[in-house]
């Protein structure tokens, strides 16, 4: 490469970035270039200067010189002795050291410490719940970050306030997962909670992921609303619903009702709730509030 063309990107470089002296930490987005200046250099060659580099690419301290030929297109000195890392990667991360001398003999160092980082996707909520029983514990759903690094947290909140797990009501179960060939993380998070008896009945739960760098703002989910049902529906008093009529059945036993007189007809109210719902029986329009059959549909369920 031409010395005009090697000047040209770094003037390029320079222009996003800035120039960077002194003992400084470094922190890059993934991909992009990074210039790291030597302090004191000469800005015209001849130059008496070293870089040495101590990185995941590197098992020991690795000298670069303004003579010496790129490093695998991983790092090289410029004309004016500053360091260029063309595409800076996860391998990237770690110690950068420049020793200069001027052409009056004073020596000057510079020192970097340089960390990268990747914004994931936004987090998503996977297999959300449909509705909520009270007094019971519950699956919300699972949040999911893709793509990040440093890895980072997921937390949950319920109506706008950061859930704390403490084993009982609140329980997170997390998973961290990292890309074998990219180094990039991914997170699970599966809440459970158990609505209280009597509390919110359509409560908002929503998940954020907080970056492992400072100052990098969190990323949120999309809310989504739950319906929080309780253990006696159809009854009276708080956090009570129906159950929908079209769920309800009446079987009749035999079939018909047909009998001769002395004879036995069963009425078997099926209502697909758990716990089994109180049942209600009307005759002649007045209401029997006793128990005379109730089966929970599916388990079998008898008073």
């Amino acid at each position: 490469m031409a010395a005009g063309a090697v000047v040209g990107a770094w003037m390029l470089v320079l222009s996003l970035w800035g120039t960077v002296m002194g003992d400084q930490n470094i922190t890059a987005r993934i991909g992009k270039p990074v210039v790291l200046n030597c302090k004191g250099a000469p800005k015209k060659p001849p130059q008496q200067l070293e870089w040495k580099l101590n990185t995941g690419r590197t098992e020991a301290w690795k000298v670069l010189s303004p003579q010496g030929d790129p490093w695998d297109s991983v790092a090289r000195v410029l004309p004016n002795g500053s360091l260029l890392l063309p595409a800076v990667g996860i391998q990237d991360e770690g110690t950068f050291r420049c020793r200069a001398t001027s052409r009056s003999g004073k020596e000057t160092k510079s020192n970097y410490r340089v960390r990268v980082y990747q914004i994931p996707g936004k987090p998503e909520i996977v297999d959300p719940a449909s509705e909520l029983m009270a007094g019971v514990p519950n699956k919300v759903g699972t949040c999911v970050s893709e793509g990040g690094y440093p890895a980072g947290t997921l937390n949950w909140l319920l109506d706008g306030k950061t859930l704390i797990p403490d084993g009982k009501g609140v329980s997170v179960k997390e998973e961290t997962k990292r890309h074998p060939k990219t180094g990039l993380f991914t997170l699970h998070s599966e809440l459970m909670v158990t609505p209280a008896r009597g509390g919110a009945l359509h409560p908002t739960f929503s998940c954020s992921f907080t970056p492992g760098l400072p100052r990098r703002r969190a990323l949120h989910t999309a809310p989504i609303q739950l319906r929080v049902w309780s253990e006696r529906r159809g009854g009276e008093g708080p956090n009570v619903d129906a159950v929908p009529l079209k769920e309800v059945q009446l079987v009749v036993e035999p079939e018909g009702g047909a009998v001769a007189p002395g004879g036995t007809v069963t009425l078997t109210c099926e209502a697909p709730a758990q716990p089994p719902p109180q049942i209600h029986w009307i005759k002649d329009k007045q209401a029997r509030r006793g128990r005379l059959q109730a089966l929970w549909k599916g388990r079998g369920w008898k008073p």
